[in-house]
């Protein structure tokens, strides 16, 4: 649940462990990573650990979560940024990686993460100023501002053909 008052957003979500096999914690290979993320009047989702630190790889994990969050807040901060230009976006895809790496006290940190943004745009002559509203997006996303990590932006901008723009 979101709230917010005089600029302060808050968010509320509750994350369940549901991987007790029955001897909970006993050992590390007894107990199951699964565990589901729910917020009011939303769907759950389905979480785990990651696949290597022995989740379920069927179930999403924090570590994608992250990466989703970084991609989510770059589109959403792009879209408003190319509605203030007077830009006309008609599709916006990310392929978006990280890396991170663990060090040798068992944890571990991003060292970046690299958002793909493939924008389509309705005016050919806008092109060079929907790939410039990149740099923009990225100054406010309020997700890439509160990660210690670079992300780095490898986007593409093209044209809509004619008939994307004008269905019948």
């Amino acid at each position: 649940m979101a709230g917010v008052l005089n600029g302060v957003h808050n968010y509320e979500v509750q994350v369940v462990w549901d991987g007790n096999r029955g001897t909970g914690t006993s050992s590390y290979r007894a107990y199951g990573r699964e565990h589901t993320v729910s917020a009011a009047g939303k769907p759950d989702i389905a979480a785990s650990a990651d696949r290597t630190f022995h989740g379920n790889a069927d179930r999403w994990n924090p570590e994608e979560f992250l990466l989703t969050a970084l991609s989510e807040c770059h589109m959403l901060s792009y879209l408003h940024a190319a509605v203030r230009a007077g830009v006309t976006v008609v599709a916006y895809t990310d392929a978006a990686s990280g890396t991170m790496v663990q060090t040798g006290d068992g944890g571990g940190h991003f060292t970046e993460a690299r958002l793909r943004p493939q924008v389509t745009v309705a005016d050919p002559t806008q092109v060079e100023l929907a790939q410039s509203l990149h740099a923009e997006a990225a100054r406010e996303c309020f997700i890439a501002a509160s990660v210690n990590f670079p992300v780095l932006h490898d986007a593409h901008t093209s044209v809509a053909s004619f008939d994307a723009v004008h269905p019948e």
